[in-house]
């Protein structure tokens, strides 16, 4: 694997980012960690789309210029992605001079091509949404099924994109690309809304809306979100319509576009005519996640559960965000809804990470320290070749081949399922443990067979340590250096030997990774 470009939908910065941004962050952050420890060439871009009317509006209600709410909020979001550890390459904003100037040519070009012309219109505009609707998009009460408000009579002239010109070769792209858009079911929502597709308005009067990217040539027109926001997965990474930068030729197709699922007509659709008008490859996959509720009820803001990212860290009393990276990343099957509550996730994370995952690293390495003064010693890899110690080669050979089976998964993006298999070699793990019980070989003076048993598991801790770190990456990173093991290697490139002989690690150094929500420690180091 050559290269890796993934992208995240752009935030809208009318307001402060809640859970469900902070839910796509998390699966596309764990997404591009694990394809990190796979290809040398990984870049990862996310955003804030900050034109349109009701930015114009905000800021007018508010008292200041809209380029001073955009400013505001995106740093809001950019504060929020580094407290839960998203290692992004790109953060664009569609205010940035660069994606600006190129949104402008991109236009243009559009308009010399023929792909877009200019057209008297009059039709129903749902400002929530930013697009006009047709009368059977709306309920019975004539209201937009999203924001369940009844959408204005807008009469402009605008410039059109010939969206129908491209309707064939997106049906036949979908058709005969069965994993393109994932999960593979939604692909069945896209097909049916190409039936009746039309050609999409691309900008919007000056009259009405101030606050967007003019048009060249045509200074009374601002160019409309479609071109606007949609083309910053290009100029992010130096499209140029006359001279590509090198990075754009390496790294365009991206590889995946991480998306709501609200939001998969435009990217499915518009996205791809856009390209194709431009003559680029399409990208590999969209993939569109579900929504996240809270406690079983969709979010909103008039029944007051919109819950920010760090709102959790902090009534958990988190120093990182692990935890929370976990839960969220693990959430919801492939594709599907989420839903986030307290005591779930105080649960899941006590049991997978605390009970589970760091309790079995830290009884093992004190036992080694028990027993061994934290030395390991050469007789104790005999297992691997001898199996004195039943089911130490069987574990080892399952715990490198769910290498494999977790990888698979990250290509078809089923990461909650991915965590399944990891959390399962922990349990082999476990298991093991208490079946040959190293205490009691100890006990009975058979040293090296309780040695074997010892090295065999942080043998699989190793294994584990990888795995888990796109999900938890400084619960991940204190696993490795408590094992001596090279957390930045290669997938490909681990081995069941990443434990070697010597002195391993003293009692002092021993410290838990992952402390349970509701224990005195985590209390007290919370309040230290």
């Amino acid at each position: 694997m050559n290269k890796f470009y993934l992208t995240t939908a752009i935030d809208y910065v009318n307001g402060a980012p809640h859970i469900g941004h902070a839910y796509e962050k998390i699966l596309t952050d764990v997404i591009a960690r694990h394809f990190s420890q796979r290809c040398d060439n990984l870049f990862f871009l996310t955003g804030t789309d900050e034109h349109g009317i009701k930015i114009q509006k905000t800021a007018s209600a508010n008292g200041i210029s809209p380029k001073e709410l955009c400013d505001n909020n995106a740093q809001k979001f950019k504060e929020a992605w580094k407290a839960l550890d998203i290692n992004y390459n790109r953060f664009i904003r569609t205010t940035d001079e660069d994606h600006k100037a190129i949104v402008q040519k991109i236009f243009k070009k559009l308009v010399e091509n023929g792909d877009i012309y200019k057209h008297s219109y009059e039709g129903l505009y749902c400002s929530g949404c930013e697009c006009f609707l047709n009368e059977k998009d709306l309920t019975e009460d004539g209201l937009c099924p999203d924001h369940l408000k009844k959408p204005e009579v807008v009469s402009e002239e605008n410039y059109f994109f010939k969206l129908t010109k491209y309707k064939d070769a997106i049906i036949k792209h979908i058709k005969e690309n069965p994993d393109f858009i994932v999960p593979q079911f939604r692909a069945n929502e896209v097909l049916n809304q190409l039936e009746d597709i039309q050609d999409i308005s691309v900008s919007r009067a000056k009259t009405n809306v101030q606050w967007g990217i003019d048009v060249l040539d045509d200074p009374d027109q601002s160019i409309y979100v479609w071109i606007d926001a949609l083309s910053n997965y290009i100029t992010a990474i130096g499209y140029d319509t006359e001279t590509p930068s090198e990075q754009f030729k390496t790294l365009w197709p991206a590889d995946v576009q991480v998306i709501g699922k609200d939001i998969l007509k435009f990217h499915s659709i518009y996205w791809l005519a856009i390209l194709m008008a431009l003559d680029l490859p399409l990208p590999k996959h969209i993939f569109a996640h579900g929504w996240i509720t809270i406690d079983e009820s969709k979010m909103s803001k008039s029944l007051g559960n919109v819950i920010s990212p760090t709102s959790v860290l902090e009534a958990f009393n988190l120093q990182q965000p692990d935890a929370f990276r976990y839960y969220m990343a693990t959430s919801a099957p492939c594709g599907r809804d989420g839903n986030y509550s307290d005591d779930d996730f105080k649960e899941k994370v006590n049991a997978h990470l605390a009970n589970s995952m760091g309790n079995l690293l830290n009884r093992t390495l004190s036992m080694l320290v028990k027993y061994f003064d934290g030395e390991v010693k050469e007789e104790f890899f005999a297992a691997k070749n001898d199996e004195l110690v039943a089911g130490s080669l069987s574990l080892l050979k399952e715990s490198l081949g769910k290498i494999k089976v977790v990888e698979n998964h990250f290509n078809h993006f089923e990461i909650a399922e991915a965590a399944q298999e990891i959390i399962s070699i922990v349990d082999a793990a476990n298991k093991y443990v208490t079946d040959n019980a190293p205490w009691t070989l100890a006990k009975e003076g058979k040293m090296t067979e309780c040695g074997q048993v010892l090295t065999t598991v942080l043998e699989v801790m190793c294994i584990i340590s990888a795995l888990i770190y796109p999900y938890c990456p400084n619960i991940a990173a204190e696993m490795a250096r408590q094992l001596s093991f090279d957390i930045s290697k290669k997938l490909d490139d681990i081995t069941a030997d990443e434990i070697k002989a010597g002195k391993l690690i003293s009692k002092e150094e021993i410290k838990p990774v992952f402390l349970r929500l509701d224990s005195e420690l985590a209390d007290k180091s919370a309040k230290k």
